[in-house]
């Protein structure tokens, strides 16, 4: 465990905490670190949103083994629901869907013990989706499952197992009805207002909305 941060990363802690401080400002600085997992370590012992979301940037995706995922999603349960989805789903984008060891990591996550790997195995099985990859011949599967789990699901996971039958009902029409039907049935996020420029997350509107884009 790392006790005392070097001169190095107390100087870049400081400089990405302050609160100008942006998502693109954070790439053009890893960027220039290129990868250095050592570093990355030491940012993440700091603790802090901003130094953690640099060191996923900068981590060796070769030495993400399940104990170290396990120790950084433990980690993340620190910080609030926004900050935790951000950086589980960073982690994801970043690093997890870029080798197949990690991807195959994640295809394993769906009965995980941490809220925050499950939420990232229903969240790429949606990824494979929307990002126009030919996904997996396992819709039918998933599909049964969120039927079955999602009403009872932590928030996090329900979000991702959500967002993933929005896809489904997108891109296969034989599924279309069933996803509206299970979206009208739970109600879930029908209240929830979205943001200017945003998809809502209820199912039927987000299913009409992003098919009308498409058609």
């Amino acid at each position: 465990m790392i006790t005392e941060l070097s001169s190095k990363a107390k100087k870049i802690c400081a400089e990405v905490s302050q609160e100008d401080t942006k998502l693109g400002d954070l790439r053009k600085i890893a960027k220039k670190i290129k990868k250095d997992h050592e570093l990355a370590m030491e940012l993440w012992s700091s603790g802090n949103f901003m130094p953690r979301q640099l060191a996923i940037l900068i981590m060796d995706k070769k030495l993400l083994t399940q104990d170290l995922i396990d120790k950084l999603t433990t980690d993340m349960e620190e910080h609030s629901e926004k900050e935790r989805t951000h950086l589980a789903d960073w982690l994801m984008a970043n690093q997890l869907s870029k080798d197949k060891k990690t991807i195959a990591l994640m295809e394993s996550w769906e009965e995980s013990r941490s809220v925050l790997q499950r939420r990232l195995y229903w969240y790429y099985q949606a990824r494979l989706r929307w990002t126009g990859q030919t996904p997996p011949p396992n819709t039918a599967y998933l599909l049964k499952t969120i039927e079955k789990k999602l009403q009872n699901e932590a928030p996090e996971v329900q979000w991702a197992m959500n967002f993933t039958a929005a896809w489904i009902g997108i891109f296969d029409h034989s599924y279309r009805e069933r996803c509206i039907a299970l979206g009208e049935k739970l109600g879930l996020y029908s209240d929830e207002k979205a943001p200017k420029g945003c998809t809502p997350n209820y199912l039927p509107e987000f299913i009409r909305i992003e098919v009308e884009k498409r058609s």
